[in-house]
């Protein structure tokens, strides 16, 4: 048997949505997602958020909208994927990475506010997203969603228990959405960072003390672009046949356990 071609990485026609694009790992994600070739539409609490990247990738060529969408609002939810489909066609990629963490310090002082907060962004939010938009990927027997976790849903972060409750409920979520829809042409993967140096994770990787460890175990902090290339392969036809799969994008701090 002769080798296989390479494999096509490119993601030209294809629609993306990807959640909190206003920096960080989600910026990244939907500037490389738009040079790939995909039509991207970046979502943000707000539209100020996002616009600026937006304006940016129109201007050198590529398909990309702004919109604004608290997604731990489920109507919001719903009008964000009902416009990004009649202003740029069916959704085929979903990145769910917009998050919260209001609550660090002992798991017993967290108030229920900051559970339902949490929960109602990480975890519904995540699935309010799938929801609207798996109609029309199902509809059309493809698709392709990607779920934003964190290795703090694999080992709890020490400070971080409401957090990491959320990001295993992300990876469980991930896992059984992957064995309803997998079957029906739309594959469900996780990607589970360890630090990354974002705005969102300033706490972690300013804490000189945290930073040494990380840097012991995996040589450095994460940047937002490490995150790219199994995002890019994710959303590709390269994951065919990679459904319910959790990817540690971590320098290998997993393997030591918890720092």
């Amino acid at each position: 048997m002769s080798p296989a071609a390479p494999t096509n990485l490119t993601l030209g026609g294809r629609v993306a949505l990807i959640t909190g694009a206003s920096r960080g790992i989600g910026a990244a994600i939907a500037a490389a997602y738009a040079t790939a070739g995909a039509k991207v539409a970046l979502v943000s609490r707000r539209l100020e958020g996002c616009q600026p990247l937006a304006d940016e990738l129109t201007a050198a060529g590529h398909a990309a909208i702004a919109l604004a969408c608290h997604t731990g609002e489920r109507s919001q939810i719903s009008a964000a994927v009902r416009e990004v489909e009649a202003r740029l066609g069916g959704i085929d990629i979903v990145v769910n990475n917009a998050a919260t963490n209001p609550h660090f310090g002992s798991l017993l002082s967290a108030t229920e506010a900051q559970w339902d907060k949490t929960l109602q962004v990480n975890v519904k939010g995540y699935f309010g997203v799938i929801q609207e938009a798996a109609q029309g990927m199902l509809a059309r027997g493809h698709g392709k969603i990607i779920n934003i976790a964190s290795i703090a849903g694999l080992t709890p972060g020490r400070g971080m228990g409401v957090y990491s409750v959320s990001k295993a409920a992300v990876i469980a979520l991930t896992q059984a959405l992957a064995q309803e829809l997998g079957p029906q042409g739309v594959q469900v993967n996780a990607i589970a960072p360890g630090v990354i140096r974002t705005r969102f994770s300033a706490a972690l990787w300013q804490n000189e003390a945290l930073t040494d460890a990380v840097s012991a175990k995996a040589g450095r902090i994460g940047e937002p672009d490490d995150l790219v290339g199994v995002a890019l392969l994710l959303a590709s036809d390269a994951s065919n046949y990679i459904n319910g799969a959790v990817f540690t994008v971590d320098g290998g701090l997993e393997a030591f356990g918890t720092l």
